[in-house]
């Protein structure tokens, strides 16, 4: 047998796959490409770029996750992932400037109009230790 003949029989292999990916790397290298970034694309940026673009879905959908499970809902909706972005530091500094359709008015709590904690109130009244 021919070593030509074995790599004619030979299953083809996606990239995704070879990366251990969901996200795709072909179409991620193709975007690349077509959006004149730069002159040349290395093997390794559409993998990079895909893996990161992977665990940053997977982190805002876990959140929003959550946030459904929490208004005791199954589905997932905007106002869930508009939440999850809302109460994480991190990704709402990422997504300082995205409008989410159909995700409501950002919950923004005045920390003065807050009720008080006991703790707070014992400090006000000057009753604490020094």
């Amino acid at each position: 047998m021919s070593s030509t003949k074995a790599k004619s029989t030979a299953k083809a292999v996606s990239r995704s796959t070879r990366a251990g990916l969901q996200f795709p790397v072909g179409r991620v290298a193709r975007f690349l490409k077509a959006g004149k970034y730069s002159e040349r694309v290395g093997a390794g940026a559409p993998v990079y770029l895909s893996a990161v673009l992977e665990y940053l879905a997977a982190e805002v959908l876990e959140l929003a996750g959550n946030e459904a499970r929490n208004s005791k809902k199954t589905r997932i909706g905007p106002r869930h992932i508009q939440l999850a972005v809302a109460n994480d530091e991190e990704l709402s500094q990422l997504f300082k400037g995205v409008t989410i359709s159909s995700g409501g008015a950002n919950p923004n709590f005045n920390p003065q109009m807050l009720p008080k904690t006991t703790a707070e109130k014992a400090k006000d009244m000057g009753c604490g230790s020094q």
